[in-house]
């Protein structure tokens, strides 16, 4: 059994900081806090309880009200699982607090007083920041000025703070450790030198409880852990489904995709062997076409040389035979339409 109570019960987080003997603590954890903007001297405890949205709120939502000397209106809770439309769930509760200050008739001039969410979540929210601590308040957007001081919120993610003790150097640190690791400790780190963590110490002690408080302690962290078990395994459900679910739908975005880069492959492919297919044929028929055409042109060519070398040859002979009747080669030329010249190449 762990010497310390665990803080995440109904039982444990109200023990620390929602009765009367407890009051110094939530006042010194609210200084720290917000250390540097105010100081609180007392608080009076409130019996209004934010009202449960869902029927499982109350074991995993606890809540402490109280007001501040000052008028300030302070809501401090535990939740242990996160919770559809958080974020508006949040402001919700926060509005309504104010709301119910409100009185009737003409004359109430909207005379309402500050209200402060501070809350603990052991858990990381899927659309936060991830950030261990969050503050929201009322500021203009452009110069960041505060629009009011009516509403602040604070959220303070448990599972992102990941100091160690010996690397918390201011109070607030030391709260957040000993929240976060209180049920695993067996002393409590700075209670010797310290009168607040001190009475932490004396007031978390599991002996310290009377039996009807530890019998009520005990069930409570009984469905602390069944709460946390169920969550598990509907995570790995829910983690199964999603591997599952990823598979299915990548496999058919692979096919797809598959598909696509095959047929953008085939076309490159089809376009090259269609290139070469068409060269070759081209080749071959080129070269066809080229035989039949050459052999065209050949007996063309070989039709008018041979008609060149016949009208030649009948020349030739003309020309001997005017010779040997002794015609004189001015009188050939002109019989035969050739000049002097051509018929003396002739004679040659």
């Amino acid at each position: 059994m762990a010497k310390f109570i665990n803080p995440f019960t109904d039982i444990g987080f109200k023990r620390i900081f929602g009765q009367e003997i407890s009051k110094p603590l939530i006042i010194d954890f609210l200084n720290s806090l917000m250390e540097g903007e105010e100081h609180i001297e007392d608080i009076t405890f409130l019996d209004k309880e934010q009202p449960a949205l869902y029927e499982d709120d109350r074991s995993l939502i606890y809540d402490i009200y109280c007001r501040t000397e000052r008028g300030h209106n302070i809501i401090v809770e535990m939740q242990n699982k996160s919770q559809p439309y958080f974020k508006n769930r949040s402001i919700y509760y926060v509005s309504e607090a104010i709301a119910r200050q409100g009185e009737r008739g003409s004359s109430w001039q909207y005379g309402i007083d500050a209200v402060y969410l501070v809350a603990f979540l052991n858990f990381s929210p899927i659309d936060f920041d991830k950030k261990f601590r969050t503050d929201v308040t009322l500021t203009d957007k452009e110069t960041h000025k505060m629009f009011s001081d009516k509403v602040r919120m604070t959220f303070m993610q448990l599972p992102l703070f990941a100091k160690e003790a010996d690397n918390c150097d201011n109070d607030f640190d030391k709260w957040i450790y000993v929240l976060k690791n209180m049920e695993t400790l067996t002393r409590l780190p700075w209670a010797a030198k310290s009168s607040v963590f001190q009475r932490l110490e004396q007031i978390a002690d599991v002996a310290s409880l009377t039996k009807r408080e530890r019998m009520k302690y005990d069930e409570g962290l009984r469905k602390y852990r069944d709460t946390l078990s169920v969550l598990e395994g509907a995570k790995q459900d829910g983690l199964a489904e999603g591997r599952a679910l990823g598979r299915a739908m990548g496999h058919a975005e692979g096919l797809a995709e598959g598909r696509a880069e095959g047929r953008a492959e085939g076309r490159a492919e089809g376009r090259a062997e269609g290139r070469a297919e068409g060269r070759a044929e081209g080749r071959a028929e080129g070269r066809a076409e080229g035989r039949a055409e050459g052999r065209q042109e050949g007996r063309q060519e070989g039709l008018a040389e041979g008609r060149a070398e016949g009208a030649n040859s009948e020349k030739q002979d003309t020309v001997n035979r005017l010779l040997a009747a002794g015609t004189s080669i001015d009188v050939i030329a002109i019989a035969t339409g050739l000049s002097k010249e051509e018929v003396e190449k002739l004679i040659k």
